[in-house]
């Protein structure tokens, strides 16, 4: 198990060092100059020049790579070049309301997703099973940001029943003001996490092991719930570690639409300002939550299956 953990960390470490490279690279290829944004137009060519060589643009880029990882290494993500604030202290201000989100969307798709598709396995190719399924794939089918934009205009415009835009002042304030972004982020994720429970559901409830516990006369109820349901959730618990990256676009949206704070709506200004510094601090952040989250997917497979454990 030890060494299972070593392999992670370095692949870890090699996945992010790569796509914060990458995403380096393109925002670097993005159209429009920083300085020109920065200083407006009545700039002169000196005092462009100037701000390039305060923020290292004037460097080449493969410097500009190895100098921004080796100030990550010792703690400094740069600094904000409109505010002057340190950049991690911005990143991580924003990065609680981003994890509530996900944390608050993924949980609530998980807790009805997950009784769906167990029903609809137990009930096979009954009415309910397929009222199920329409309900599931059409779920799916609709983008996260279309279901946003429908939810603040029928809850928040139409009826009135929750706040539209902000994240509120105080816990049951913020709790309103998470009640439609959580929606619109977790309800494709319903439709999903159900059809996979149905098909792992369907694999196990015909394994050996099933079938024996019936032969001995097991309650259906303790079958399905501690023998089947235990090893068909095994692969939801790895789609959601790899779906942590469609959670944080999908997050970008809705902190957009629903005008909260967070990564999403941080790293979309920051881009319109060519505020490089912010990206890239973003960025590294976001790479980070999302090597963290398969890494945790992956032991909870193992603590959940001995196969799994035995094959480290």
């Amino acid at each position: 198990m030890l060494l299972y953990l070593l392999r992670r960390l370095v692949l870890a470490v090699a996945i992010v060092v790569l796509a914060v490279t990458l995403l380096f690279v393109m925002i670097h290829a993005v159209p429009g100059d920083p300085a020109s944004i920065m200083l407006g137009p009545r700039a002169t060519p000196e005092q462009r020049a100037l701000l390039h060589e305060t923020m290292g643009l004037d460097r080449p880029l493969p410097v500009q790579i190895v100098t921004f990882f080796a100030d990550v290494v010792r703690g400094d993500m740069g600094t904000d070049v409109f505010t002057q604030r340190p950049v991690s202290r911005i990143v991580f201000g924003e990065m609680p309301y981003t994890i509530v989100l996900i944390l608050t969307s993924i949980t609530w798709a998980a807790l009805v997703g997950i009784p769906l598709g167990c029903y609809s396995a137990i009930r096979r190719n009954s009415l309910i099973d397929k009222f199920i399924g329409v309900f599931s794939v059409g779920t799916i089918a609709i983008p996260s940001f279309v279901m946003a934009v429908y939810a603040l205009l029928i809850f928040a415009v139409m009826l009135g029943w929750l706040p539209a835009i902000g994240a509120g002042e105080g816990f049951w304030d913020r709790v309103r003001h998470l009640i439609l972004p959580a929606f619109a982020v977790g309800v494709g994720w319903v439709g999903y996490i159900s059809r996979i429970v149905r098909a792992s559901m369907l694999e196990v409830m015909g394994e050996s092991h099933v079938r024996m516990a019936r032969a001995f006369g097991l309650p259906e109820r303790r079958i399905i719930l501690r023998y089947a349901l235990r090893l068909a959730i095994l692969p939801t618990v790895t789609v959601l570690g790899v779906g942590m990256a469609h959670l944080l676009s999908a997050a970008v949206f809705a902190e957009v639409v629903f005008a909260r704070p967070g990564l999403g709506a941080l790293i979309v200004n920051a881009v319109g300002t060519r505020n490089y510094p912010v990206v890239m601090g973003t960025v590294l952040v976001t790479t980070a939550l999302f090597v963290i989250s398969t890494t945790l997917s992956d032991l909870i497979n193992a603590a959940l299956d001995p196969r799994v454990r035995e094959s480290l």
